[in-house]
């Protein structure tokens, strides 16, 4: 009897996994057991068989077009497709008998008939699935004579020998089609295309876009992107790379594998993109990069990308990068580069000279949300262990503050309750405040998945985002709300499920406390919050929200997904704790398919945030004036903690405009252009005596800056990201720094060079020293995230292996907490000199300040800022597509290019921030949430008019920003 073999790791199984009762059948020979509804072809591999195949591959459905995976079972007639046939109790199957091996032969030399036998200078040669196949058959010899076929008659063969490429000189073939190369990632070369559909159905099945098809019949078949004229860029392609990878041939090939030759070596990590977590497959020939593949084990992607991740990597090997330190006086001083030493010396000097005039609290640090758990820990325990104060903030500050807060208080802990797995059981979706398919792509895919399922989609957003309408996918309620009245919409529905009976008895009796929710039900039953009472406040048809509340509650599993659409308003916080309502109201908590999911913007603003980087709270989300919890980290230190909290952002810049706050460490951030009111940021910058920027490239924040300490990217380090589902993943080093060092390191070397002692040599003793100091990550060593691939905290001694769904068996802060919402409109308000409101937001290609992604390729989809406007408020202005605009607030002003589209409601308008020389947030205000201060991005009020270029404001920030990057030669 033959041993049991375990596929390797990597095995492409063939079709996907199921679920089921037990089977048992017969494998050439070998007993083996799968669930019902596996193919005969998973069956084998299962074992450790491989059945040859083309079209088949474990991320999408079985489609039995190639039929090279043939086999014959006994008692049915024929040699059906294993990647079709379903296994059966009993079933006797021959993969390896002498009829399947000769049809295998037959159509492969049917396949290479038509195929340009130039192997040896193809860029797919060495990762070429149908080149493994041709030779997993055996075949030695093609017996077609010469006749039609798709590629090249005067390239493209191995060999002048091969007689399918003989023709008449000068002859062109007519069935040829050029190889398109419009998309800058990757080519399309239909004369290598075998039709296997692959890359068809994974851009239905896993991307959802369905932007490919196979237009023509027979011998004309082939692959098409778009309509007639189209190409792979003008199509609606959106580059998320899973026809490339689901191409078995070099048809859709990576141009950097064509460049730089087949990977032979890989590295698992983690993206530093969105907060989905991505897990990818970095693969390298010696340390030359070739390209990003998404790891098909990726507990958060399950093997899919995005454009991003897949292929905008390249910003860190980019001319822009900055990789020695730098020092200046004053900013209006040019830069000098320094030997690490001497930078290090001169900003350590310069922030004990600030405390030693001004007081221990006179300077601060600003942790990031791009960096890993350990460099953000290192970050807040230089404030609290060496500055001696709790100055310490974060990016969250400015969009997902209000979660921390508003789930803490309704269920106790400040963190989404699903895992990304969760949306695969959900029967009615709500998307609040979230463009998924443009700020979380991934996850959108998989969104989109379900509700091609049947899943119902209700969309609270005052944009008319993908999700609202595309292929094959339509939300059954669009709420489009006017900006600033999310807690008005959110109390309206709660209004419909109390006063219609529509809310789950047992569940708030069961799990929440009974009098607050009596409480919450008599404040919401009152006929001030009826859909009918808001609809002129809201903008939303009072029938339409009565029927999206109705179908969330009776719909099944519900599950609310938000972003930052909720949180960055003056009430976000109240929107937030509005929504935690609406969960336990419908019962809709602690099992798969349902929860509160609030999807973050950055790779670890969720780690940021548990690592302690807010001034109130030391790692774990405890307060910094509960003694016992500052007595765990004095003993771990040998410091006296602060037991008063610190400045937020906010805080920080207000004081030091009045003087009081003259230093910061920033790592990773770009505070100018991503917090709003840049003017007030900008003065605050200018006002400090001392601000050491550590980051990648010169950013807006480093023309105010007198250090510069470069840093490392994702690339070049060690450590973990805790992605939005909480999930600790590790990012392992792929390359040696190309600045010399880590950035948990820069930061280790600054402590040391103010006074401290730390002495770690490895990222994982910072990871030991989390475990150890907080209660959530007591259970996590990079030992076991080997082990396990990821895991979701909590994990430790009650939850070993983490903790995928939370609030199973009650709430953290025991019964969860109904609290009453009351509607406050904004101070920013509309008027005659400011009618419009602004709301802003993300696009797919670009990522948050673009720093990262406007150093790619990623420009050619969107190279600026445009402001998208309503036809009835353009027509009023005599405004077009492409007009210059100016956008006034009472905070400043910009212009960019105008966007005329029905996306947006009348009355609105939308633009993006990632391009510093727009500067949208020069025009929003100082507004913000009232229990966080998150500030009020989504509600700004604008005029907008024609414009005959940028702003005199504009032309002045780019003279500061072009004296401020100024660099002396090193000679001098």
């Amino acid at each position: 009897m033959k041993d049991f073999i375990l596929p390797p790791k990597d095995w492409d199984m063939g079709t996907p996994l199921k679920t089921g009762a037990p089977v048992s059948l017969t494998i050439d020979g070998f007993a083996v057991t799968v669930p019902e509804g596996t193919s005969v072809m998973r069956a084998a591999a299962e074992m450790g068989l491989r059945i040859p195949k083309l079209c088949a591959s474990d991320n999408i459905e079985a489609f039995g077009s190639c039929r090279l995976c043939v086999v014959e079972i006994e008692g049915r007639r024929g040699t059906p497709a294993s990647c079709t046939t379903p296994v059966a109790e009993g079933m006797v199957v021959h993969t390896q008998s002498s009829r399947v091996k000769k049809i295998r032969r037959g159509v492969m030399e049917l396949y290479v008939s038509d195929h340009p036998l130039d192997c040896l200078t193809c860029s797919a040669n060495g990762d070429c699935e149908l080149q493994d196949m041709a030779g997993m058959v055996g075949l030695r010899d093609v017996r077609y004579a010469a006749g039609e076929n798709h590629y090249a008659r005067t390239s493209g063969t191995l060999a002048q020998g091969d007689r399918r490429a003989r023709a008449p000189e000068g002859e062109a073939n007519p069935r040829y089609i050029p190889k398109d190369d419009s998309n800058p990632y990757f080519t399309y070369d239909p004369s290598k295309c075998i039709v296997c559909s692959r890359c068809v159905r994974a851009c239905e099945e896993v991307q959802g876009t369905f932007a490919l098809t196979i237009e023509g019949r027979g011998f004309e078949s082939r692959v098409s992107a778009g309509a007639a004229g189209d190409d792979f860029l003008t199509s609606d392609c959106v580059s998320c790379g899973a026809c490339v990878q689901a191409c078995p041939t070099a048809t859709l090939q990576e141009k950097s594998v064509a460049e730089l030759g087949t990977p032979d070596r890989s590295v698992i990590t983690t993206c530093a993109y969105c907060g989905v977590g991505c897990s990818f497959k970095a693969e390298l020939n010696g340390d030359e990069l070739v390209r990003m593949t998404p790891y098909r084990h990726g507990k958060a992607n399950r093997g899919h990308s995005c454009v991003k991740g897949r292929f905008a990597y390249g910003y860190a090997a980019h001319k822009d990068r900055i990789l020695n330190p730098m020092i200046r006086e004053r900013i209006e001083d040019p830069w000098r580069e320094v030997s690490w030493e001497e930078a290090l010396s001169f900003a350590a000097t310069k922030m004990r000279g600030i405390q030693d005039a001004h007081g221990k609290k006179s300077i601060g640090v600003i942790t990031s949300s791009r960096c890993t758990n350990e460099e953000t820990f290192l970050v807040q325990k230089l404030a609290r262990a060496v500055f001696g104060n709790n100055n310490t903030d974060t990016c969250a500050r400015v969009c997902h503050s209000p979660t921390g807060y508003g789930l803490g208080q309704t269920f106790g802990t400040s963190a989404g309750t699903q895992d990304f797995d969760s949306v695969e059981h959900t029967d009615v979706v709500i998307v609040i405040g979230a463009n998924p398919t443009d700020g979380h792509p991934v996850f959108a895919s998989r969104l989109k998945k379900r509700l091609r399922q049947g899943a119902k989609l209700i969309v609270i957003d005052p944009r008319r985002i993908d999700l609202v309408k595309s292929p094959h996918v339509q939300a059954a309620h669009h709420l489009p709300l006017r900006p600033g009245t999310n807690v008005a919409v959110v109390t309206a529905l709660a209004h419909v499920i109390v006063t219609e009976g529509l809310f789950d008895e047992a569940f708030i009796r069961e799990r929440c406390d009974w009098d607050e929710f009596l409480a919450y039900a008599e404040f919401v039953k009152d006929p001030r919050h009826a859909p009918e009472a808001n609809e002129m406040l809201t903008g939303v048809p009072s029938a339409e929200l009565r029927a999206a509340a109705r179908t969330f509650a009776t719909g099944g599993n519900g599950a609310i997904y938000y972003g930052l659409g909720v949180t960055e308003h003056s009430q976000g916080s109240t929107t937030v704790m509005g929504i935690a309502n609406l969960a336990m109201l419908t019962g809709n908590i602690g099992r798969p398919g349902v929860g509160v999911n609030p999807l973050r913007g950055q790779n670890n603003v969720q780690g940021s945030c548990d690592m302690g980087s807010f001034p109130h709270e030391l790692p774990g989300y405890r307060h910094v004036k509960n003694a016992d919890v500052r007595e765990i980290f004095e003993s771990l230190w040998g410091v006296e903690i602060d037991p008063e909290p610190g400045l937020r952002i906010p805080n920080m810049l207000d004081a030091a405009v009045d003087g009081t706050f003259r230093g910061l460490y920033c790592q990773g951030e770009d505070i100018l252009q991503s917090d709003p009111d840049t003017k007030h940021v900008a003065a605050g910058l200018a006002a400090m005596d001392c601000v050491i920027v550590h980051d990648l490239f010169l950013n807006e924040t480093a023309n105010y800056a007198h250090v510069f300490l470069p840093g490392s990217s994702f690339l070049e380090k060690d450590g973990t990201f805790t992605n939005a589902e909480r999930r600790i993943n590790r990012v392992r080093k792929v390359m040696a720094p190309r600045n010399g060092y880590e950035d948990w390191e820069v930061t280790q070397a600054l402590a040391n060079a103010m006074g401290a002692e730390w002495h770690y040599t490895h990222p994982a003793q910072i990871m030991e020293e989390i475990a150890a100091t907080t209660p959530s990550f007591a259970g996590v060593d990079y030992a076991l995230l080997e082990e396990k691939g990821s895991v979701q905290w909590p994990c430790n001694a009650a939850h070993p292996e983490g903790t995928p769904l939370m609030h199973v068996d009650g709430f953290v802060r025991g019964k969860g907490r109904f609290i009453v919402t009351e509607y406050v409109a904004t101070d920013e308000k509309t008027g005659p000199r400011f009618p419009l409101l602004l709301t802003t937001g993300r696009i797919l290609s670009q990522y948050n300040v673009g720093a990262q992604t406007r150093r790619t390729a990623n420009v050619v989809w969107h190279g600026q800022d445009e402001l998208e406007i309503h036809p009835h408020d353009a027509e009023n202005r005599g405004l077009k597509t492409g007009d210059w605009v100016k956008i006034a607030s009472r905070s400043g002003e910009t212009t960019l290019r105008a966007l005329v589209t029905d996306r947006v409601s009348p009355g609105v308008v939308y633009t993006t921030f990632h391009h510093p020389d727009t500067q949208a947030h020069v025009s929003t205000t100082d507004y913000s949430d009232w229990a966080t201060n998150c500030p009020e991005y989504k509600v700004t009020a604008v005029q907008v008019s024609q414009s005959n270029g940028p702003s005199e404001w504009q032309e002045d920030y780019a003279a500061q920003a072009e004296m401020a990057r100024r660099i002396l030669p090193a000679a001098e």
